[in-house]
């Protein structure tokens, strides 16, 4: 049995596309897709990725996205992997330039456009974020903020849970050993992804991610950066247009006045190949 994949990365965020559009719908089982995703997932015996995504039919949007990751869990979407998904989508002439796509955090607007120079780009509308978590039984009405470990917490739901803290220079900050204790603090119920925090000016911040799921430092998170952008408006650190520096690249965020929340940032397809199984 022979599978397509092709490879895609937004700000070095990657990922391995799995097309199930076709008539003949599921390439893999649902019961198969997490042990499929920490196999092809592994950077050394698999392809690599921080995920595998699978586009598929919707009845609610024009395509559907599946992400599972490297330890096999769903997640419920993700901001870079959905742009990567979009692109692909696009090139397949599956959609138009403006289309929605249906995850399981929601379905999301997605606007799209290449440079002269072929250079993608896509806008997401992220929705309403929350700030209200009802994961948190201690979070009531408004923002939850929390020292853990001798942090301040914030922690917000972006279609996936976040923890924000804001912090001096990331350079030397070993996150890796800081952030599980705060993916896995009991008060986070579902867990959650860990994004460390400096605020360059009010209109930039730089920002590095420790994702649930990968359990690990990914070079870019589009759902932890709009999480950050959304918590440093709130306080007062920045307004409300946000450019945030990953360790992959810029995104652009921009929070409405409703706590609506728009993401704009790059995709690009790296490679295309064929697992023989």
């Amino acid at each position: 049995m022979d599978i397509n994949f092709v490879k895609l990365q937004g700000n070095g965020n990657d990922f391995v596309l799995i097309d199930e559009t076709d008539g003949a719908g599921t390439v893999i089982p649902d019961e198969m897709k997490s042990d499929f995703s920490s196999l092809y997932c592994d950077r050394r015996f698999g392809i690599g990725a921080d995920g595998i995504l699978f586009i598929s039919r919707s009845n609610r949007a024009n395509a559907g996205m599946r992400l599972f990751q490297p330890d096999g869990s769903e997640a419920e979407m993700c901001g870079n992997g959905i742009r990567c998904l979009a692109k692909y989508a696009l090139d397949m002439d599956y959609v138009e330039h403006r289309c929605r796509v249906e995850t399981k955090a929601g379905v999301l607007d997605v606007e799209m456009s290449y440079s002269k120079d072929g250079d993608f780009t896509a806008e997401i509308d992220m929705g309403k974020i929350n700030f209200d978590r009802p994961d948190i039984p201690a979070s009531g009405s408004g923002d939850f903020v929390e020292e853990i470990d001798g942090f301040t917490v914030y922690a917000v739901n972006t279609g996936v849970p976040h923890a924000v803290i804001f912090t001096g220079s990331l350079d030397d900050l070993d996150i890796c050993s800081i952030a599980p204790k705060i993916r896995h603090h009991k008060l986070f119920l579902q867990g959650t992804n860990v994004n460390f925090v400096h605020v360059e000016n009010p209109g930039e911040i730089d920002i590095r991610t420790y994702e649930r799921g990968v359990e690990g430092e990914t070079c870019s998170c589009g759902t932890g950066s709009t999480a950050s952008a959304a918590i440093a408006c709130k306080t007062g650190k920045t307004g409300n247009k946000v450019l945030v520096h990953t360790k992959g690249g810029p995104l652009t965020i921009t929070i409405s006045d409703d706590n609506t929340a728009k993401m704009k940032g790059p995709a690009e397809t790296v490679f295309s190949g064929i697992i023989s199984v």
